[in-house]
């Protein structure tokens, strides 16, 4: 599966005129029984490090290139011992340059910089396997899709919780219509934001680490002063420039099973109750409600998803059809049916309520998926991802239509998905994108 040109060349002469003609197929060949699926990692430590092991489980990879702008012990460091045979980047554009070295490619950055990388790697033929959120903006989701379809290539976000098997009996749950049609959602994280360290941009500026390439690490953010800890390599998630805070973290997973059970598509509105936020940090706390369409699993009627965030931020149990004195966990979701409500931790066994009425349930686990693995392998044609971009384009875009609520708090904000556009609200409809630093600007569908 070997690529013909250079990235450079390739968005040259072909970007968007006749996007459709440049498949997977057309910068590919097929694969023998014992062939290995060349892999690039942009992205080594942390989460990246975690989603290289878990792929590489797989027999049939070969890791090939690896790019980090940290090139410490715990980022490409580690990574290049490990695969010592691989090449090394800071920059992912001369990765990209080098693209006949790969054919697939990980893309675990801070979520500012997931579709500047996944989308050349998309226009040049290469399976993506992105980590959650898909993006950063509402519009990179859609291009994201865009992309995947144009260019006919394998794509995975990384929610690797919808493989568990925790996550998969609880859809089944619902399909099999244990809890009767859907009435209501609720889900939240409730558990601190230790990445907050500052209420604002602090002054000043920092000695740079030898080893870290602070630009390459801002990538299509504005510029900005180094300051030690404070963005990289974690806290970055308190900061709207690389971010989307509690709800762009944890959205993608705790959402991912209730749009799974009831089938949700795009939702018609979203409101939101949230501090007023400053230009630079992301909220404490929040209440995101989302409108819904009907779905079979709703019996046809519009259905509410409402979202909490912030320390001990929950729900109140008599909403959710549990006991007053039970003890939800940290994080989840309930999914309120006609019949009973669901209870989907995360990532705990899904429960049924009220207890009397299931005592006599049996509920059968549904088995797990390796989600890194079944990316392998379909990369190679075997098999298929369940998270692939068409699915996971929408998901991101509905939690991310929840933090441009938050930014305008106290407003019912409507919803065309198809135009992509909020037709109430021209500020809104402004958030749906950002600019982007010179040198780094992605190459639209």
């Amino acid at each position: 599966m070997t690529a013909r040109s250079t990235r450079r060349d390739f968005l040259k002469h072909s970007v968007i005129a006749g996007a459709s003609a440049f498949t997977a197929a057309s910068w590919s060949r097929v694969y023998g029984a014992n062939e290995k699926l060349n892999l690039a990692s942009v992205g080594c430590g942390g989460k990246g490090w975690s989603d290289l092991e878990g792929t590489t489980k797989s027999p049939h990879v070969n890791v090939v290139a690896l790019c980090d702008i940290d090139e410490t012990t715990n980022h490409l460091g580690r990574a290049a011992e490990k695969y010592s045979a691989a090449k090394k980047f800071f920059d992912y554009r001369k990765l990209l340059d080098e693209a006949k070295l790969f054919d697939a490619v990980l893309v675990s950055t801070p979520d500012h910089m997931h579709a500047p990388v996944s989308l050349p790697a998309m226009q040049l033929g290469k399976h993506v396997h992105c980590q959650k959120p898909l993006t950063h903006t509402v519009h990179e989701a859609r291009q994201m899709r865009l992309a995947a379809k144009a260019f006919n290539v394998v794509t995975q976000m990384g929610n690797q919780i919808q493989s568990h098997e925790f996550y998969r009996t609880a859809v089944k749950l619902v399909h099999d219509g244990a809890i009767g049609k859907v009435k209501e959602v609720f889900s939240w994280q409730s558990g601190g934001m230790g990445w907050i360290l500052a209420d604002d941009r602090p002054a000043g500026e920092d000695p740079l680490p030898s080893a870290v390439h602070w630009d390459e690490w801002l990538g299509v953010a504005p510029a900005r002063p180094f300051k030690n800890k404070i963005y990289h390599s974690f806290n970055w998630r308190a900061w709207q420039d690389f971010s989307n805070g509690q709800l762009g973290d944890f959205g993608c997973h705790i959402l991912d099973p209730v749009f799974m059970a009831v089938k949700l598509t795009s939702p018609t509105s979203v409101f939101a109750d949230a501090p007023k936020l400053n230009k630079e940090i992301w909220h404490k706390w929040s209440k995101v409600i989302y409108e819904f369409p009907g779905t079979e699993i709703t019996g046809g009627k519009p259905i509410t998803v409402t979202w909490f965030d912030g320390d001990g931020h929950k729900p109140a149990n008599d909403l959710l059809g549990v006991p007053a004195g039970y003890s939800l966990p940290g994080s989840g979701s309930v999914i309120v049916g006609e019949k009973g409500s669901l209870l989907i931790p995360h990532v705990a066994p899904p429960k049924l309520f009220p207890e009397e009425k299931y005592a006599d349930f049996k509920i059968e686990m549904v088995p797990a998926r390796d989600h890194y693995v079944s990316f392998a392998d379909a990369c190679r044609g075997v098999g298929h991802t369940t998270s692939l971009f068409d699915y996971s384009g929408p998901l991101t875009e509905t939690v991310l239509l929840g933090t441009i609520a938050i930014r305008i708090p106290a407003q019912t904000l409507q919803w065309n998905a198809a135009d992509l556009k909020f037709t109430n609200s021209d500020k809104a409809t402004a958030l749906l994108t950002k600019p982007y630093r010179k040198g780094f600007e992605p190459k639209w569908l």
